[in-house]
């Protein structure tokens, strides 16, 4: 099992960098007005997105699905802090589909928001990561 939980935290990892550079890459998308310009944020967004943050997000879900399983049903329900980190990983999820929408708004030319929302935006995963870490290092309940 140390090789799944090995495998889970790599991923993890590679789906959070994900999660930080698909925001960063709208801010700069939004400020960008040459076609040259707007039509690589277009390639490197649908890149990322398709070929690192998807396949990440299935790993990191499918392997954390198999240390939940392992686990038993028994132990994880006296692990309350394992609830609220699921809970986290499905607000995470909910996250990374709207930023495939977002994508999609900006391959469409349909982009709403500015690069100020975007930043913002860009900051949440942080949060939520440093949450999930301290509820599984530190399982304070």
């Amino acid at each position: 099992m140390l090789w799944v939980k090995a495998f889970h935290i790599i991923s993890v990892v590679t789906w959070f960098a994900a999660l930080f550079y698909l925001p960063r890459l709208f801010v700069y998308h939004a400020m960008t007005e040459d076609h040259a310009g707007i039509d690589r944020f277009k390639t490197m967004e649908r890149k990322l997105y398709r070929g690192i943050m998807n396949p990440s997000m299935v790993v990191a879900t499918g392997l954390g699905l198999w240390l939940l399983y392992d686990y038993g049903w028994a132990a994880y329900a006296s692990m309350g802090w394992l609830h609220v980190k699921i809970t986290l990983v499905v607000i995470l999820i909910a996250y990374h589909l709207y930023c495939g929408r977002l994508m999609r708004s900006f391959a469409e030319d349909k982009n709403k928001y500015g690069h100020i929302f975007y930043r913002w935006f860009n900051e949440f995963p942080v949060f939520i990561l440093i949450a999930i870490v301290i509820l599984a290092v530190v399982k304070p309940f």
